[in-house]
């Protein structure tokens, strides 16, 4: 009997020490004030932006979970401060509330702000990390 256990036991190890991968988008805050950050993407029919992400000083936090099925996502982060992350690609954001919504345009009229997102070219990885710096 032990010696049927010992080789089950042997034959499982393999097995345990395999597990799938936990891909995902995650963003590192390295600056010295806690950023709140969101997230755009298009997911190859439409484009949509999701926040808000608050990331205390010297943490990560992870934004998607799962394999990325993009090669570009969009970021935006402000520390509410004197440090913003931004750029030139549009997407709509809700100022002082979680939100998730669809669509880049028309922001004002549907009752949202506008912010411009930076671009995150993952190289087609199924996960990366994006670190915010002073």
């Amino acid at each position: 009997m032990r010696r049927v256990l010992a080789a089950l036991v042997f034959l499982a190890l393999p097995l345990l020490a395999i597990s799938p991968a936990q891909a995902a988008f995650n963003v590192c805050n390295k600056a010295s004030l806690k950023a709140r950050v969101a997230i755009g993407r298009f997911d190859g029919t439409n484009w949509t932006s999701v926040g808000w992400w608050t990331i205390a000083p010297k943490s990560c936090a992870g934004l998607l979970t799962g394999p990325l099925d993009a090669r570009y996502y969009y970021l935006y982060a402000t520390d509410g401060a004197a440090g913003t992350w931004e750029g030139g690609t549009h997407f709509c954001v809700a100022p002082n509330a979680k939100f998730a919504i669809p669509g880049r345009g028309k922001c004002s009229a549907r009752g949202f702000d506008q912010r411009g997102f930076f671009e995150v070219d993952t190289g087609g990885a199924p996960d990366w990390t994006q670190t915010l710096s002073n």
